[in-house]
């Protein structure tokens, strides 16, 4: 008999203990009765009918990531190689949603496989349209549209995609050696362009300075001639006006004019003499050489005089 009572008293505490249930916090519990769904219990520490009431599965509502690994074909047959993280989550905490959780699929293995391989035909479907060449750009483009394509489906499940991050994209070997050669080649043509037009920049400046030194110089040249111009005509307008004034003294000494000619002619030819430097000046020395010079520069003399008259 006692031991009778304790056995009744033991399976009464273990009924007790069975009717309370501990959720933890992101989790929803999905409660049955003898299979079929009945209701949900959220986080915290929840009663439920012993022996009648079971906890079907426990749904997390926290966010979960898995890294997918796989090959595409693009439309000139070159081989991508992904490697890809994606972010999801259960879509909502309504009753509904999870009853769609709980139910749709018999464990979380064939979710995760479904999820899986919807992901990446949608992926290989919009890389079979692009060219090798666009793939590396269009990063953004592919996640797009893979959140286009696969949000419906995943809302029909329950679920919500989050992010697609495509990590790395790689090809073939050959295709990499490739596309490394172009790219070098263009760098190369990039930098043969700049250093071009670098050195074009500099000619064009250096010619530009050549060009205003010129100019300047011209200029200095010109104001110096025009310059020495003016003086020599001061300085000939001077001995014009010495000249003029000892021929007048002369003349109303009654003297003969000629004999400033002869001296000018001395004067030069002693100049001559002096600051030649080395140089041969031939003169007509002679008597009628003389007197032709001598005419020559009288009647220069007189018509200069007349003029000032």
């Amino acid at each position: 008999m006692n031991y009778g009572l304790y056995i009744g008293i033991f399976v009464a505490f273990v009924i007790l203990i069975s009717s309370f249930v501990t959720v933890k916090q992101g989790t929803i519990a999905v409660v049955t009765v003898f299979g079929k769904y009945r209701r949900l219990l959220r986080p915290g520490l929840s009663l439920k009918i012993p022996l009648i009431e079971a906890i079907h599965s426990r749904i997390s509502i926290q966010n979960r990531s898995v890294e997918l690994s796989f090959q595409a074909v693009t439309q000139d047959q070159a081989n991508v190689y992904f490697k890809a993280m994606l972010l999801y989550s259960v879509l909502d905490q309504q009753e509904e949603t999870i009853k769609n959780v709980a139910f749709k699929f018999v464990d979380a293995t064939n979710l995760m496989q479904a999820l899986i391989r919807t992901i990446e035909g949608s992926i290989r479907a919009y890389v079979a349209t692009q060219r090798q060449a666009n793939v590396l750009s269009q990063r953004h483009e592919i996640v797009e549209h893979v959140k286009h394509q696969i949000d419906p489906v995943l809302e029909s499940w329950g679920y919500h995609l989050q992010d697609l991050q495509l990590n790395d994209i790689t090809f073939d070997e050959e295709i990499m050696r490739s596309m490394s050669k172009v790219v070098a080649s263009h760098n190369l043509k990039a930098a043969a362009e700049n250093e071009g037009q670098a050195l074009l920049i500099t000619k064009t400046k250096a010619a530009e300075a050549d060009g205003n030194a010129i100019k300047i110089a011209a200029t200095a040249e010109r104001e110096a001639a025009q310059l020495r111009g003016q003086g020599i005509a001061l300085f000939r307008e001077e001995v014009a006006k010495g000249m003029t004034q000892a021929a007048l003294e002369m003349e109303s000494a009654k003297l003969d004019i000629s004999v400033i000619l002869f001296t000018m002619w001395t004067e030069s030819i002693k100049q001559f003499a002096e600051n030649s430097e080395g140089n041969v000046i031939f003169l007509d020395g002679s008597t009628e050489g003389m007197n032709k010079t001598m005419r020559e520069m009288m009647a220069m003399q007189i018509d200069k005089l007349k003029n000032g008259n």
